[in-house]
């Protein structure tokens, strides 16, 4: 693609900086909105649950990535973090949406965050795009968080959904917390380990989302997962062989519930998630399965 102007909100996040990194090593302009006073012209201030946006420094992008939001499984969902889940996003989302739509000019594309969290628990069954939302609190805050960007639809420009799965990290995410506890010998699989994890390298996620910035006939919503999810035990057997920590001790259900209340029902849930779209349009996975993609992040 050729160098553009590309805004990107989360830039500080385990996923946005990663593609800030991507954008910039291949010359591209990079404008981050960021909450404080911008400290050069590559800042843009924005409040997300105030829904404030200084559009003036959106002017002249050719893309907006929204990668914005409180994570998902940084502390228990008390009823006030569950509040935060939700204005992080959908909030965001809104006035970042009600700001690009009113450019003079606006961008070619407007890609946002969600999550395959919107289809909940879908046990054995392997689902993609066409599958509706599930139950529950995540998948309401996954409509809720692509419904706010209707403003950018409505006014033209081409939208694309990033739903993403469990990045493999050892920067954050939920494998930012595996890696150190396989490191110290506790890694585990979690309750019976049957349950399906939707997984996709860093390097894949990046890749993707850049996949979908450059073709302007991709629309809608993409699931950002490794072609072949795997079961939990899967994932357990492979960390430990990667990392050289054999896992042992499973983790029983009723303790991740006590840990991590209402948070345990994804972590115990299953989701196998298969990036139909994503493969239909084109793209390459460079570390498709659980093993490339753990070594990829060691």
């Amino acid at each position: 693609m050729e160098r553009s102007r590309i805004a990107v909100t989360g830039a500080s996040g385990l996923i946005g900086s990663a593609l800030v990194r991507s954008l910039t090593a291949d010359g591209h302009e990079v404008v981050r909105l960021v909450r404080r006073a911008p400290r050069d012209a590559t800042e843009v201030r924005w409040d997300p649950e105030r829904q404030q946006v200084d559009a003036a420094g959106l002017a002249g992008c050719d893309a907006v990535v929204n990668l914005a939001g409180a994570g998902i499984g940084d502390r228990r969902w008390t009823p006030e973090y569950k509040r935060l889940l939700r204005d992080s996003r959908v909030l965001g989302t809104s006035a970042l949406a009600e700001a690009v739509a009113a450019l003079d000019t606006p961008p070619r594309v407007f890609l946002n965050g969600s999550a395959i969290g919107i289809y909940g628990d879908t046990g054995d069954r392997a689902v993609d795009e066409d599958a509706p939302p599930g139950d529950g609190f995540l998948p309401g805050l996954c409509v809720e968080w692509e419904e706010s960007a209707a403003p950018v639809e409505e006014a033209g420009v081409r939208t694309v959904f990033l739903r993403t799965g469990l990045v493999v990290a050892q920067g954050g995410g939920a494998w930012g917390r595996l890696f150190p506890l396989f490191k110290a010998g506790l890694g585990g699989r979690l309750g019976d380990g049957r349950q399906y994890w939707s997984y996709i390298a860093l390097h894949d996620e990046v890749a993707a989302i850049r996949h979908l910035i450059d073709d302007d006939t991709l629309s809608g919503p993409f699931n950002l997962t490794a072609p072949h999810p795997v079961t939990n035990r899967e994932v357990t057997e492979a960390m430990g062989r990667v990392l050289h920590r054999p896992a042992l001790l499973p983790v029983p259900a009723p303790v991740l519930r006590a840990a991590l209340g209402e948070l345990s029902g994804d972590v115990l849930g299953s989701q196998r998630v298969v990036p139909r779209r994503l493969l239909e349009s084109g793209f390459t996975f460079a570390f498709p399965g659980i093993e490339d993609a753990i070594r990829a992040a060691v």
